[in-house]
């Protein structure tokens, strides 16, 4: 599974939309059109693009901490606590997250699992200096006591980066890594992938740019994100399913710099994906369709 951070389906702009402006041959070569409002789904040989519903009944601009409790937890965040709330989870989905998250559905029914990020060290001396403000996966896997990927795992090929080539972590926090091709990074999640029953790579960087963060890596970071995404669909063994999501709109529309009310994105493709494609309508449809695989 790919979760991309801050991805929803927008207009046909070739000026805003970075799917169209840059080009996008995961969705113009696998499903032979870039997926907009007026053409929200598409199918590819064994691989489907589907919109996915973010709001979930709740009125208003989605947000990060609901939408990802309900991806991952498979509960309508945002009805539980009345509202969509984020970037972090709220406090009182904290106890759901703990006792509901894909990871440790996985691990209870005796499964391998994998969360695929590596984090620098000063994500770590921010979570032992006490503070708690985590994105969902994270915190899900501390919760579940799952250890988390360092940067001697990037390095020894058993991690990828957020940013899937290692880029950022070289030029902003001055690791000395290689910066990788798309491909290599596709290719080290296929393997972490084949040796569990679920592996979880998280991209955030999409909601930055959104948000008008970093806005001089928009182009590149459209580029790596579509090779990297091309490569994994295309390169999939015979008996794997990718899901990728995301929990809300944004990176779609630029001409704003906050979340829209547009669907976010949905991808399956491989063994399972006609069967996700159909039963994926909403965030919280994620992780139950994801399990009934298993059943």
């Amino acid at each position: 599974m790919v979760f991309i951070d801050g991805v929803g389906i927008g207009k046909e702009d070739y000026q805003n939309n970075p799917f169209f402006r840059y080009g996008f041959k995961t969705f113009s070569e696998i499903f032979g059109a870039i997926p907009h409002l007026g053409k929200q789904r598409l199918k590819g040989e064994n691989a489907f693009f589907f919109p996915v519903d973010p709001l979930m009944g709740v009125a208003d601009i989605p947000l990060s901490g609901t939408g990802q409790t309900s991806i991952f937890c498979g509960v309508n965040a945002p009805k539980i606590i009345g509202k969509h709330f984020g970037p972090y989870p709220y406090s009182t989905l904290v106890p759901i997250i703990k006792e509901k998250n894909i990871f440790l559905e996985f691990m209870k029914r005796k499964k391998k699992v994998a969360f695929a990020n590596a984090y620098p060290k000063v994500f770590f001396d921010y979570v032992n200096s006490g503070r708690r403000r985590l994105s969902v996966t994270t915190l899900s896997c501390i919760l579940n006591g799952m250890r988390l990927n360092k940067i001697s795992d990037l390095r020894k090929g058993n991690a990828l980066s957020a940013e899937i080539d290692n880029r950022r972590f070289v030029e902003r926090l001055n690791y000395k890594l290689p910066i990788i091709k798309a491909e290599t990074a596709a290719n080290r999640l296929l393997r972490i992938g084949s040796k569990n029953h679920f592996t979880l790579f998280e991209i955030f960087h999409t909601d930055h740019l959104g948000h008008g963060r970093n806005i001089e890596w928009l182009e590149y970071t459209t580029g790596v994100l579509d090779r990297f995404l091309f490569h994994l669909i295309t390169n999939l063994t015979k008996d794997m399913t990718l899901v990728v999501c995301s929990d809300h709109g944004n990176f779609e529309d630029l001409s704003i710099k906050m979340h829209t009310l547009n669907p976010a994105i949905g991808i399956s493709a491989g063994k399972h994906s006609e069967f996700l494609s159909k039963k994926i309508k909403k965030l919280y449809d994620i992780k139950p369709a994801i399990m009934e695989m298993y059943d």
